[in-house]
């Protein structure tokens, strides 16, 4: 099947982190026998800071980010049997919305994929004449990269016709342990985009840490932390491609994941950064959340804490045969259970048995 898919970016991962997912996720789409168009926008300076080129196994089409270039791909949705619209493409959200319902061929699955399904759902409850409160009724199919039951519940409840959670996962192509870089060794790594809605989280799960740990180093890896007031062990190295990803993994003792606030609040999203780590086969300490245990093993695979000072005591009492033990661990699980392979043969079928059953109406 042909798959038309409006998305934030798939070359870049420049302030845009579902990057991963969707290659991870797309790219084992395609190996399935999946055609698979991506559309993005010349946005966020985002083209001149790509990770990757055009991969073989899609096509990408990089528009003019203004209201004739969303037109001018819209128009070509009508081609594909799968139309998708993510959430958070940054320009013109709601024209692709009600484009890929206009411009879709009967007989195409239309779906709304969510990469930050919490923050999503409280904006349309702050706001009875959001889109999506339209569009629901209208969409074959809500994708969500987390959330669990509260997001499926909450997406239904609001008129989704389904909603199906395809959570982050590991493409082991791309995320496996390599040699360590010297630009990356700290004690703790932590990798996140400065955002409105982590920074909290981060000033108590990391930097409160450094400041109960003066002796031991500290990594900051993302955009937007420049001009942060950081304890004097905490170094940042601003944006990290996703090329030096598993270098930045592997280089320090532990690597920290910290949930932004909606997904915290909400619990089974773990992060795209969950599975990169594991799959470097790093030593992860995370922020506590629902449903963590059904990815990794608390104590035995994942290091979990509730506040900066829980983070300091891990770091404190880890030694580097540990945190290899704990990586192992994590690696092994995270390649038996949670591939994008895997992912990709449920979104398969999720999206064959969706199709088969508007032929009757179409």
């Amino acid at each position: 099947m042909n798959i038309a898919f409006y998305g934030s970016s798939l070359l870049s991962s420049y302030w845009n982190g579902a990057a991963t997912y969707y290659r991870g996720l797309l790219g084992a789409l395609a190996r399935l026998g999946h055609g698979i168009t991506f559309y993005e926008p010349d946005a966020f300076d985002r083209q001149s800071h790509r990770d990757i080129e055009q991969p073989p196994w899609a096509q990408v089409t990089v528009y003019p980010a203004t209201i004739a270039g969303v037109q001018a791909v819209l128009a070509e949705a009508r081609q594909a049997d799968i139309v998708v619209k993510a959430s958070g493409v940054g320009v013109f959200d709601d024209e692709l919305l009600a484009g890929i319902l206009r411009h879709a061929r009967p007989g195409a699955v239309r779906a709304f994929m969510d990469v930050d399904a919490p923050a999503t759902l409280a904006a349309i409850r702050a706001d009875a004449a959001h889109p999506m409160r339209r569009a629901l009724p209208e969409l074959d199919l809500v994708l969500t990269y987390g959330g669990g039951p509260p997001v499926v519940d909450a997406y239904l409840a609001l008129g989704a016709r389904q909603c199906v959670p395809i959570y982050n996962a590991l493409d082991p192509s791309t995320h496996h342990p390599v040699p360590t870089m010297p630009q990356y060794r700290a004690d703790l790594a932590f990798l996140a985009n400065r955002l409105p809605d982590r920074e909290a989280r981060v000033e108590a799960f990391f930097l409160h840490a450094a400041a109960r740990c003066p002796d031991q180093t500290f990594l900051l890896g993302g955009n937007g932390w420049h001009d942060k007031a950081m304890p004097g062990n905490v170094r940042a190295v601003g944006h990290v491609g996703t090329a030096e990803h598993n270098a930045f993994n592997c280089s320090a003792l532990a690597v920290l994941n910290v949930a932004r606030d909606s997904m915290a609040a909400v619990g089974f999203s773990p992060a795209t950064r969950v599975f990169e780590a594991a799959g470097a086969g790093a030593c992860l300490i995370t922020d506590a959340w629902e449903g963590i245990e059904l990815f990794l093993q608390p104590g035995e695979e994942v290091l979990v804490a509730r506040d900066g000072a829980e983070v300091a005591a891990h770091l404190q009492a880890l030694t580097p045969g540990r945190a290899r033990a704990i990586g192992d661990a994590a690696r092994a699980r995270v390649l038996a259970e949670h591939t994008y392979g895997q992912r990709a043969v449920i979104l398969d079928r999720l999206l064959r048995d969706t199709m088969a059953r508007k032929r009757p109406a179409a």
